[in-house]
Formats: C-alpha cells, structure tokens, sequence
C-alpha cells in the first residue's frame, strides 16, 4: 500500500438526522466530538437545500469547528454554483478562521434528477449551467480569499461581477481551503486535476477508482508541472454490521429510503458495501492498494455510534497499518 498512511474520516449523519425527526444539533456535534475523540483523522458534512433536506453544511462547520481541535473539517460535498461566490467565500473563510485553517472545501455540481433540477430551479439557478457556474465561482473565491489591495477585486465574469469587492477577514490559510472535487467521467476528472488540491469520487470499484485517479494525475501534472500531486480521497458508503445478511438488509433500506430509487440502480453508480468488519476493511484495502490516502465513510442505515465503535475497533488500526 506504499509508505504513506491512510488517513480515514466521517460523514456527520445530517441527512439522516432530518429523515428520521432529529432536527436537534446537538447529538451531531456530540458526534463530532466522538469521532475526533476515537482518534478519526476528519469529519464530514453534506450539502443540499431541498432535494435531500439536511443541516447547512458550513453554519454547522462552524459549531463542529468550535467543539474539535484537531480533525479536518470538510463538505462532501457542497455546491457552489447555489451560493452567490461573495457569500460563500464570506462564509467559508469565516469557518476556516473558526477552525483555525482546518476546513477542506470539497465541491460538486449535483446529480441530475428530477428533485436535484427543481432544487436549482427554486435557488433561482439554471440548471444547465451548474458547471460553468462552479468553476467561476471557485475562481471567484480564490482572488477574494488572496488579499486583492485596498481597492479590492473587480471582476466580470459569465455569470456574476464584482466591483472592487474585498473581502475581510481572509481565511486562516493563505489563499484560502484547498478544494477537493469529485466525479469520474473524463469532465470531472479534467476539472479536478485542472483546478482542484484533491480528488474524491464515490467510486464502485477499486480498478475505477485507480482509472479515474491516472486521468487526474495526468492532468494535473500537464496543466500545473510535474510536481503536482492533489490528494488521492475516496468518499463511500459502509454498513459495518454484525454479519453480512443483517448489515446487507440495512444498508438496502437505507439506499432505497435515502434516494427513493432501487437499491440496484444507486449501487451502479456509487459505491456501497455491507458486511462484518473483516468484510468491510477487506473492502477499503483494495481502494488503498489502488493508492486511495484519505477515506471517508458514510455509515448507511443501522445504528450509527455502534458501526462507528466497531469500525474504531476492529477496521481503523488494521487499515492504517
């Protein structure tokens, strides 16, 4: 698996917590606290504003933020193209100062659905142009979080301008939270290894994993030199159970509820696992092998603290070694 460790995080269960009429925060941040406690390298929150109903990603960064002091804060993922780019990269370098240059900005464009569209369609937000929209606006936030002078940053672009806009306080890193993106198809992979500082697909298999990261890396070495070397994420789902049928049922009723699709249909395209924790760790292995060096885990279905336990017991050592 090479000499350089694996580090492993944690999706806060937000979307779930909705789903199932916890609509408390403080059992997430009591998670939170949880997971940097059990020695979990980062933690994780997701992003939508009605297709999937869940907690603002970065306002509830910010508490996570104030209540850990080690662990990488990161979405998985948010999406820019439904924020104005001031706003966001007002809000994201006030989280990263919170966090005191912790935060991992991971960004997406959306899956597209029928529920996904409408969600860009109530932002005010064609649809159509949520690529176009993502790139401007990350480029957008990396001049505002680079102190532009006193006059600050005029900016015309497709979609928004800027006249001599300075945004105050910058973030606690310079230039701001390095950018993770996600995706495999030959797009993605482009726009990752083009713009971003990590890559983190939701991959099905090890071999696609290691064919989508050999396109990143060669992009990223053909547009920034050879030296480039984003980090090598992978973003996947577990149902770390006490034997395979049971963890198997779960992780099925999970999917389908969370998604209001097959379970077959969702397991093409993202990748789930479900089993014991000799299954499962067998399972990320293969990612690392293929050169994955930072994993987070998305527990689908069952009891949350009791997989998290278990995976800190008996998959998180055994996976770093």
């Amino acid at each position: 698996m090479g000499g350089e460790s694996i580090r492993v995080g944690v999706l806060l269960p937000t979307r779930e917590a909705v789903m199932s009429g916890r609509l408390d925060a403080a059992p997430l941040l009591a998670l939170a606290e949880r997971v940097e406690a059990a020695g979990y390298d980062s933690i994780w929150v997701g992003d939508s504003l009605l297709a999937r109903p869940r907690f603002e990603p970065l306002t509830l960064l910010a508490a996570v933020a104030a209540r850990t002091r080690r662990c990488l804060l990161g979405t998985a993922v948010l999406l820019p193209a439904l924020r104005h780019p001031l706003v966001l990269a007002h809000a994201v370098a006030t989280v990263d100062r919170v966090a005191e240059g912790r935060l991992v900005l991971g960004v997406g464009i959306a899956p597209d659905s029928r529920a996904v569209r409408r969600e860009f369609e109530n932002a005010g937000v064609p649809f159509a142009q949520r690529v176009g929209r993502l790139v401007e606006s990350l480029a957008i936030c990396r001049q505002l979080w680079t102190d532009a002078g006193e006059r600050g940053l005029t900016f015309q672009g497709r979609y928004w301008s800027l006249d001599e806009a300075r945004l105050l306080p910058t973030p606690h890193r310079a230039g701001g939270p390095p950018i993770w993106m996600g995706g495999e198809v030959a797009a993605a992979t482009e726009r990752a290894g083009r713009l971003a500082e990590g890559w983190m697909p939701n991959s099905v298999t090890p071999e696609a994993w290691a064919e989508g990261w050999a396109r990143v890396l060669a992009t990223a070495r053909a547009e920034r030199g050879t030296t480039a070397r984003p980090t090598p994420a992978l973003y996947t789902t577990l149902n770390v159970g006490r034997d395979a049928r049971t963890a198997e049922a779960e992780l099925r009723r999970f999917v389908e509820g969370y998604y209001a699709a097959p379970y077959e249909a969702i397991a093409r395209v993202q990748g789930f696992h479900a089993g014991d924790a000799a299954s499962c760790l067998e399972r990320l292995q293969g990612f690392a092998r293929a050169g994955a060096r930072h994993v987070v885990l998305r527990f689908g279905g069952g009891d949350q603290a009791e997989q998290l336990e278990r995976t800190t017991r008996e998959i998180l050592p055994r996976l770093r070694a």
